[in-house]
């Protein structure tokens, strides 16, 4: 649940909202949303009989541990062991907003997961690996596919000269095509 809350900073949600997304029933949702609140990391606000929580923000701790959580529940926990099984993936990387953010750089809380996929893996089998991450990140996550040739050879494809200047977050380092 605290990951949950600190992954989608920018939305509130009710306890039955977080006992749908987090796969706990409600009773232990409010139970754990009022030790969180008694800590400190979350803030909560009635609207009628709605209870709505979201993380606490403006806490000393809200960037640190904003970090670790994208560490351990973000993309970067959640796609490798969704993409890794599927033969032709020579490469995978996360790109745009949440690579920056695993380096360092500063910006809002990233709204959708971009992934290069390096190889030439089945499409519907990393479609499917993608929409199950989707349903565990609660972000859209998008898939961008290119042929292993296109990737190690000095290409003048803008997209993937774009890519090697920004950060990437590698998924599945170089491995042996399938």
């Amino acid at each position: 649940m605290l990951a949950w809350l600190y992954l989608h900073p920018e939305s509130e949600y009710s306890t039955t909202d977080l006992a749908t997304h987090v796969g706990a029933s409600q009773s232990t949702v409010s139970r754990e949303a009022d030790r969180l609140s008694g800590a400190g990391l979350t803030v909560e606000r009635r609207h009628g009989n709605l209870r709505l929580i979201r993380a606490d923000m403006d806490t000393i701790v809200a960037k640190p541990l904003t970090d670790l959580l994208a560490v351990t529940y973000g993309p970067a926990a959640v796609l490798p062991p969704l993409l890794e099984p599927i033969p032709g993936i020579d490469e995978a990387y996360v790109y745009g907003s949440w690579a920056a953010r695993y380096a360092n750089h500063a910006g809002p809380p990233p709204r959708d997961v971009d992934v290069l996929i390096v190889g030439s893996p089945d499409a519907d089998a990393v479609y499917d690996a993608a929409r199950t991450a989707e349903r565990t990140l609660g972000r859209e996550v998008n898939i961008s596919q290119i042929p292993s040739r296109s990737w190690t050879s000095d290409s003048d494809d803008p997209f993937v000269t774009s890519l090697r200047s920004k950060p990437l977050y590698p998924l599945i380092q170089k491995r042996t095509p399938s």
